[in-house]
C-alpha cells in the first residue's frame, strides 16, 4: 500500500476504536493478482471481491460505545449550533425556511425566537461601534467636472500625470515609473504598425516627463563649470562652436566632477539660446532623464557653486483650502459642487518649500528647475515634417489692437524687428514642405516659431498626411536648407521667456469658447479666426536618428515639438488627427534598438540608474520564473547559464584581467579596493576597434595594424572596460535577453569556412548538483520528522539562502570559463530586427577579451563570435560591429 493510501485509510479510521481487530487470514495479499484479497481497500472493486466480509474477531463494548457517542455528539452540535456566518433559522428544515425570517423574528418558531433576538441585538451593536461612513455619491455627481478635477488632483500626489494622461489611460497599459504614470504599450496589437509608421510615416510620443534644467549667467562662467562634467574624448561638449550659437541641439554624457572615465551619470541633451546683441548673458537648457535629476542637480550645484536658494515652490495648487493630494471631503461635510477646482499644470505636486531655483554670488550663475514647465512631443519618421506643416499655422500680425494688450502677441508684434524675424522663420518653416524626408535636414537643427491655436484648424475627421505631388517652387532654398540647416537667428523663440510662457499658459481659450465659435461659423469645418490669446511660441528641434555606422543612415530621425505647459492636449489631438501612430515606453526601447544605440537606463550598466534598473529587472525576472510550474521551468544549471536574470559585469572584467596577466606571466597587482568597471566611450579607441573588427575584405586600406604591443597598451589603459557592440547573426536565430557572447574555438571557425549557413556547435549538457542538494535536504527533513529518537538535524545549514531549483546560487563560480567556450559578454537587448530583416543583438563585451579574440583570429574571420541564449544549448555565429 502506497503512502497516499495509508494516509487516506488513517483519515477514515481515525475515529474507530483501536480494539477492533480482524482475523490474521484476512490480511494476506495475493501478489500474483496484484490486489488485496481482504481488508481495507480504497475505491470500488469489481464484483466486490476486494472487500472483507468477515466480522471482527472480538470488540470491547465500552470503547465501541464511546466512539459512537462521540460521533453522535458531533452531529448534534453541528445541527444545534450553526456556524457564525449562518442565522438561527438555518437550524430549521429546508421546507420551513422563509426569506422574511432574516428580519422578522416572529415568523420563527417560539423555541428559536430568543436566539434570533440575541443575534439581531449583537449585529446592531456591532454596526453602532463601527465608524459611520457616509453613503457613496451617485455616479452622476462623481462625474461632474469639478468633482472629477478634485479626484484627479488627489490621485496625482504620488505619481505625476502628463497632460495627455487621460487620453493614454483609455488606450494604453500604464506604468508607474520614476514618480510618473507613463504609457507602456497600447491595448491593441500595434507593434508592426508602429514600426511601419516609424519607417514610412510618423510615430508620436509624449516625452514631457524628461526634466529640463535651466542655467543662466555668463557664457565663460558656465563653460568653465560644465567642462568638469564632460570629456572631449567622448565627442563634442557644451563649448563646441556648432552648438554654442544656438542653431543646433547637442548631446553629451555627464560624469561626476573631475572623475572621467569613472563616475558616470548618464546622457543629456542641451540647447543654447541664440546670442543676444551687446550682452554676454547666456541661457542654457539641459534635458535629462527623471531618474538622473537629483544627482545632476547636485553636481551642477557643486561645479557652479550655486547653494543659495532663490525661490521655492509655492502652494499654487491649493483649491480653497483643499490641498492637492489631500483626500477630498464627502458630501455631508462640504458641498463639492460649490467648491472651485483647478486643473494641475506643471509639476504642482511638489511639497511647499521645495527649492526650484539656486544661485551664486561668486559665479553669478542661476540654476532653475523647469520640470514639466515645457511640454515635449517627439515625431519619429520620414514624414514628421509634413505632419508639422499640416498641423501648425504660423501666426499673423495683429494690426487691430492699438492700445497695450494683456496678451503677449499684440505687444510683441508691434516691434518691426520681431515681425521681420517672424517672417523669416515662417518662410523657413514653409520650406520644410519641399524636403522629401526628415533625414535630409542637418542633425539637431532648431527652428523657433509662433503659431496659432491648432484647434482652430482641426479637421472634422481623422486624415493621413501625405506628401504633395507638385514640386517645390523654390528648389534652391530647399537645397540650401538641407545643406546648411536653419540660420542661427531663426532659432530664437519667445518660449525662452518665462513671462511669455506664464501669459500663454493662463490666457488659453477654453474649449467651451472654441465650441461656441465653431457653432457660429458660416461654413461648418472652416478655419476659425485666431483670437489674440491664441498665439503660442514653440520650438522645433530636429532629431538625427541613426548617426553611427554606415547602415541605414538617418533611420529613425524626426522632430521634437516644445510647447509651454497647459497646451498639451491642444496640440496632441490635432497631431493625432493627421494620421500618426502613438507609441509608449516600449516603442522608445525598440526605436533605440533599431537604431543600434543604447537606451537609458537599459543600456548603461556603469551608471547608478543602470545598476538600479538591473536589480529591479532581476527581481522581476525571478518572480516571473517562480510563477511557472516547476516542470515548465528551464534548468539553467544544465544549460550552463550562470546568470540568466542579470549580468555580473564586475566579475567578468576582473576575471579577464587576471587571465590576461596569467598569460603574460605577470603577477597580479594587489588592490585595496577593486575599482568599478567603466564603459569605453573614447572616440579615438572606438575608431581603431571598429576597423579591427571588420574582416579583411571589408576593411579600409589605410588603417593602423593590430599588434601585440598595441593591444598591450590598450589593455593597460582600458583593461577593466566594457565595449558597446552590435551583433548580427550570420544565419537564422533570434537572440534573447542576457544571451552569452562567447569566443569560438579553432574548430568552430573551420566549420564556418566550410559552410557559411551552418547553425553552430552545441554546448554539452551540464550536471545539476543543486538538485541533489535540494533532494538531500528534503530527505533529511523527512527523516528528522519521522524519527523522534534521532538527533536533531539542520539540513539547510549548509545550503545557500534563497536557493531556487534550476538556478545557480550565489556566489557564482567563474563566469569566464564555466562553459566549453570562454565568455566574452552578455546581450542587454536582443530580438528579431524588423529594420535589418534578421536577428540583431546589442551587447557589452570585455575590451580585454576582444583584444585577445582579434589577435587569435585570422584576417578573413575577424570579429566572429558565438551567441547562445540562456534557455538553449545551440550556439549561433554572429559578427561584431562597432558603430562610431
Amino acid at each position: 500500500m502506497t503512502g497516499a493510501k495509508d494516509r487516506m485509510r488513517q483519515k477514515k479510521m481515525k475515529n474507530q476504536p483501536r480494539n477492533v481487530t480482524y482475523s490474521s487470514t484476512g490480511r494476506n495479499v495475493e501478489r500474483g493478482q496484484g490486489s488485496l484479497a481482504s481488508g481495507w481497500v480504497r475505491g470500488h472493486q469489481t464484483g466486490g471481491q476486494g472487500y472483507s466480509r468477515d466480522l471482527p474477531k472480538y470488540i470491547t463494548a465500552s470503547h465501541f460505545a464511546n466512539a459512537r457517542a462521540a460521533e453522535v455528539n458531533g452531529m448534534l452540535k453541528a445541527v444545534s449550533k450553526p456556524a457564525g456566518s449562518c442565522h438561527v433559522f438555518n437550524a430549521l428544515p429546508k421546507h420551513m425556511r422563509r426569506r422574511a425570517m432574516s428580519h422578522n423574528t416572529k415568523r420563527l418558531p417560539s423555541r428559536l425566537r430568543e436566539g434570533a433576538h440575541k443575534l439581531m441585538e449583537r449585529s446592531q451593536q456591532t454596526e453602532k461601534d463601527k465608524k459611520q461612513l457616509p453613503k457613496r455619491r451617485s455616479r452622476k455627481a462623481r462625474r461632474r467636472h469639478g468633482n472629477l478635477l478634485l479626484e484627479f488632483n488627489r490621485r496625482q500626489k504620488k505619481n505625476k500625470w502628463l497632460e495627455t494622461h487621460i487620453w493614454h489611460a483609455k488606450r494604453f497599459h500604464m506604468l508607474k515609473r520614476w514618480s510618473y504614470c507613463l504609457p507602456h504599450k497600447p491595448t491593441a496589437k500595434t507593434y508592426r504598425s508602429s514600426y511601419r509608421a516609424m519607417n514610412t510615416h510618423a510615430l508620436l510620443q509624449d516625452l514631457s516627463y524628461f526634466c529640463c534644467l535651466e542655467l543662466q549667467g555668463s557664457e565663460e562662467q558656465i563653460l568653465s563649470a560644465l567642462c568638469r562634467l564632460t570629456s572631449k574624448d567622448t565627442g563634442p561638449t557644451f563649448g563646441a562652436g556648432l552648438f554654442l550659437s544656438g542653431s543646433r541641439q547637442g548631446s553629451v554624457h555627464l560624469y561626476r566632477a573631475d572623475e572621467y572615465p569613472h563616475g558616470s551619470l548618464g546622457p543629456a541633451d542641451f540647447l543654447w539660446r541664440p546670442r543676444a546683441p551687446h550682452t554676454s548673458h547666456r541661457q542654457l537648457w539641459i534635458w535629462i532623464h527623471p531618474v538622473l535629476k537629483a544627482e545632476v542637480v547636485s553636481e551642477l550645484q557643486l561645479v557652479c557653486q550655486c547653494f543659495e536658494v532663490l525661490s521655492t515652490s509655492e502652494e499654487i495648487c491649493s483649491v480653497e483650502g483643499t490641498l492637492v493630494g489631500q483626500k477630498r471631503k464627502r458630501d455631508n461635510e462640504v458641498d463639492c459642487s460649490n467648491t472651485p477646482s483647478k486643473k494641475l499644470l506643471g509639476d504642482c505636486t511638489r511639497a511647499a518649500g521645495t527649492p526650484v531655483c539656486w544661485g551664486s554670488a561668486d559665479t553669478a550663475i542661476t540654476i532653475s528647475d523647469l520640470t514639466m514647465e515645457i511640454v515635449r512631443y517627439r515625431l519619429i519618421g520620414p514624414l514628421a515634417h509634413m505632419v508639422l506643416t499640416d498641423t501648425l499655422q504660423p501666426a499673423n500680425e495683429d494690426k487691430e489692437t492699438v492700445k497695450p494688450s494683456d496678451f503677449w502677441w499684440p505687444n510683441h508684434s508691434k516691434d518691426q524687428t520681431n515681425m521681420k524675424l517672424h517672417q523669416q522663420q515662417t518662410d523657413t518653416f514653409q520650406l520644410l514642405r519641399g524636403v522629401c524626408s526628415t533625414g535630409e535636414v542637418p542633425a539637431g537643427c532648431v527652428l523657433g516659431l509662433t503659431v496659432d491655436d491648432p484647434r482652430l484648424s482641426l479637421p472634422q475627421r481623422r486624415i493621413k498626411t501625405i506628401p504633395g505631388l507638385q514640386p517645390c517652387a523654390d528648389e534652391c532654398r530647399v537645397r540650401d536648407l538641407t545643406l546648411r540647416g536653419v540660420a542661427a537667428h531663426c532659432s530664437e523663440s519667445a518660449l525662452w521667456d518665462a513671462s511669455v510662457r506664464h501669459s500663454v499658459t493662463h490666457n488659453q481659450m477654453s474649449q467651451q469658447e472654441l465650441n461656441r465659435m465653431r457653432s457660429e461659423a458660416l461654413v461648418p469645418g472652416s478655419r476659425l479666426v485666431a483670437p489674440p490669446q491664441g498665439c503660442v511660441p514653440v520650438l522645433l528641434v530636429h532629431q538625427p536618428g541613426r548617426v553611427r555606422g554606415e547602415e541605414r543612415r538617418h533611420w529613425g530621425s524626426g522632430w521634437d515639438l516644445l510647447l509651454p505647459k497647459g497646451w498639451g492636449m491642444a496640440f496632441w489631438i490635432p497631431l493625432v488627427y493627421r494620421g500618426v501612430r502613438v507609441g509608449g515606453l516600449h516603442m522608445s526601447v525598440k526605436h533605440s534598438q533599431f537604431k543600434g544605440q543604447p537606451h537609458f537606463p537599459h543600456g548603461y550598466p556603469d551608471c547608478p540608474a543602470g545598476t538600479l534598473f538591473q536589480s529591479e529587472q532581476e527581481a522581476e525576472l525571478i518572480e516571473k520564473f517562480k510563477r511557472r510550474p516547476p516542470s515548465k521551468r528551464t534548468n539553467y544549471i544544465k544549460h550552463g547559464c550562470l546568470a540568466p536574470f542579470c549580468c555580473p559585469w564586475q566579475q567578468l572584467t576582473e576575471e579577464w584581467e587576471e587571465l590576461v596577466k596569467l598569460n603574460e606571466g605577470t603577477s597580479s597587482i594587489c588592490r585595496t579596493g577593486p575599482p568599478e568597471f567603466t564603459l569605453l566611450r573614447s572616440l579615438r579607441v572606438l575608431r581603431q576597434l571598429s576597423v579591427w573588427c571588420c574582416p579583411s575584405r571589408s576593411r579600409p586600406v589605410t588603417h593602423p595594424p593590430l599588434t601585440p604591443e598595441v593591444a598591450a597598451a590598450l589593455q593597460e589603459e582600458w583593461g577593466r572596460s566594457l565595449l558597446w557592440v552590435r551583433l548580427r547573426l550570420m544565419s537564422k536565430g533570434q537572440p534573447a535577453l542576457h544571451a552569452m557572447v562567447c569566443i569560438p574555438t579553432v574548430s568552430d571557425l573551420q566549420l564556418l569556412l566550410k559552410d557559411r549557413r551552418i547553425s553552430g556547435p552545441l554546448e554539452p549538457l551540464h550536471k545539476d548538483h543543486v538538485k541533489n542538494m535540494i533532494n538531500s535536504k528534503h530527505k533529511a527533513s523527512h527523516a528528522s520528522k519521522g524519527s523522534s529518537s534521532a538527533p536533531h538535524m539542520n539540513p539547510s545549514k549548509a545550503l545557500p539562502v534563497g536557493l531556487i531549483r534550476g538556478v545557480w546560487p550565489q556566489p557564482l563560480p567563474s563566469v569566464l570559463s564555466h562553459c566549453s567556450r570562454l565568455t566574452l559578454g552578455w546581450v542587454v537587448e536582443g530580438d528579431f530586427s524588423l529594420a535589418a530583416g534578421c536577428g540583431e543583438a546589442l551587447a557589452y563585451i570585455s575590451v580585454s577579451g576582444l583584444l585577445r579574440l582579434l589577435l587569435q583570429q585570422p584576417q578573413e574571420q575577424r570579429g566572429v563570435v558565438l551567441l547562445r541564449n540562456p534557455s538553449s544549448l545551440q550556439y549561433r555565429y554572429a559578427q561584431i560591429i562597432v558603430d562610431i
